[in-house]
């Protein structure tokens, strides 16, 4: 019956398309695309995921495997499936013993499931523990059980803050003087009284934007790390309390256009002018490359105000956990592909050569190959890295349960909504009143 429930739980819960491997295109149907189909004797290895984006980073590792293996040739087989149908279909490959692939990306909304019992995943601690002392490793353990690393992350997904330095400038605002929340407000009134912009915009629809890395960056989570809802908090009331304020009585924010800062609606708005800054992951960079061409030489990225000096001031959020199944007839095989093609150092460098990803190895921060100019460095300048190796101690574990994707619709449905649209309910009031609603479907 509890594995039922997990599949319908699966099948109608939906997180937010940005928690999606960060945001990677999803597929749309079925793709198929093959490398090393030519060479005779290479074993085949399947491949499943559902960001089309992340078959590149694949068959660029295959290519480069086979090149310099060429004893031990792999034939990969990469196929994208639209989100929901790849991760239901996985489920029940799992379930029944048969039909799973070799490898596979899970995203982190998801993984938890994965979990449940005894995980029908191979362990990839020989391939962890050596250089887990070069890692981020809270972006590891979200993916681990009893030890054990199963998932191996695509990237950080450090939050950062996206300024937009000609407002800034104008409002006679130094960035680098921004080190608090406090301090945010303050440079925020300063735009507001002497610029036509907003300092900032609050999602209603999308939580990753703001409300769970600031949540995050407080050493705190919606369960804890035993899997107790813990989203009526104190230190939750207070967030929600705060994101009310820079609206109603700070007046230097305004509720994000569309709902969310991934929507037509606000990318014209931002490129207009209208506002100062964006809280996002910085995998969003990609999102001004091809949504936001007008401020290029704009934006400058730094770190995430602090609650208090001293505090945390980063967090990490989505992301996918590509693993190994436990029914690959070729383990050690597909194992070491997997790690060649995520954890090596060449392996990691792609990650942001052909991903545009900060690679959860920081090690390679400072490499040629990452420090290479690119299109990323000639819109954002060229302290992106420097700023990831600032705050890279500062990434908290994230705690995922099978009941995150309730959380996340609860707040984007009735929470954000009821406090901060509507101003209907205090943040006390709708955080309480959540908690109860997922509790009882905790329970049933």
């Amino acid at each position: 019956m509890k594995k039922f429930y997990l599949l319908i739980l699966l099948i109608i819960s939906t997180l937010l398309v940005a928690c999606g491997g960060g945001g990677d295109e999803e597929a749309q149907a079925d793709e198929t695309s093959v490398i090393g189909d030519d060479i005779e004797g290479a074993t085949e290895l399947t491949y499943w995921t559902f960001a089309t984006q992340h078959v590149d980073l694949f068959e660029e590792s295959a290519k480069r495997w086979n090149e310099e293996n060429p004893d031990n040739p792999i034939k990969l087989v990469a196929e994208a499936y639209p989100f929901d149908q790849m991760h239901n279909n996985l489920l029940l490959s799992l379930q029944s013993g048969k039909g799973a692939p070799d490898i596979v990306d899970i995203e982190l909304g998801r993984f938890a499931n994965y979990l449940q019992g005894e995980p029908q995943l191979e362990s990839m601690n020989e391939y962890v523990e050596p250089i887990i002392n070069q890692v981020v490793d809270s972006r590891f353990e979200i993916y681990a059980k009893d030890g054990e690393y199963y998932g191996i992350p695509t990237h950080v997904g450090a939050t950062v803050m996206y300024y937009n330095t000609e407002i800034m400038d104008e409002a006679g605002v130094d960035i680098d003087s921004i080190k608090t929340w406090d301090d945010f407000v303050n440079a925020g009134k300063e735009v507001v009284a002497n610029t036509d912009s907003v300092m900032w915009n609050v999602s209603t629809t999308d939580w990753l934007m703001d409300y769970w890395p600031m949540i995050s960056q407080q050493d705190t989570d919606m369960f804890d790390e035993n899997g107790n809802l813990i989203m009526d908090s104190q230190t939750h009331i207070d967030t929600l309390q705060f994101l009310q304020d820079v609206i109603y009585e700070h007046e230097i924010a305004e509720l994000t256009p569309g709902g969310m800062n991934q929507s037509e609606e606000f990318y014209g708005y931002m490129s207009e002018g209208k506002s100062a800054s964006i809280l996002a992951p910085i995998w969003y960079m990609g999102r001004f490359l091809d949504n936001m061409p007008e401020l290029e030489g704009k934006i400058a990225i730094r770190p995430m105000p602090a609650w208090e000096e001293g505090g945390d001031r980063s967090a990490g959020m989505g992301g996918t956990g590509t693993v190994v199944t436990n029914q690959t007839e070729e383990v050690e095989l597909a194992k070491e592909f997997l790690a060649y093609t995520k954890l090596s150092e060449e392996g990691s460098q792609d990650l942001w050569t052909v991903l545009g990803f900060d690679p959860p190895r920081w090690d390679v921060w400072e490499s040629e190959a990452v420090r290479e100019n690119n299109k990323y460095y000639q819109y954002f300048g060229d302290n992106i890295f420097d700023v990831l190796l600032d705050v890279r101690e500062e990434i908290n574990v994230l705690n995922i349960t099978e009941y995150t994707p309730d959380v996340v619709t609860e707040y984007n449905t009735n929470v954000a909504e009821n406090v901060l649209r509507q101003q209907a309910q205090t943040p006390e009031e709708a955080l309480k009143q959540a908690s109860e609603t997922i509790k009882s479907s905790m329970n049933e």
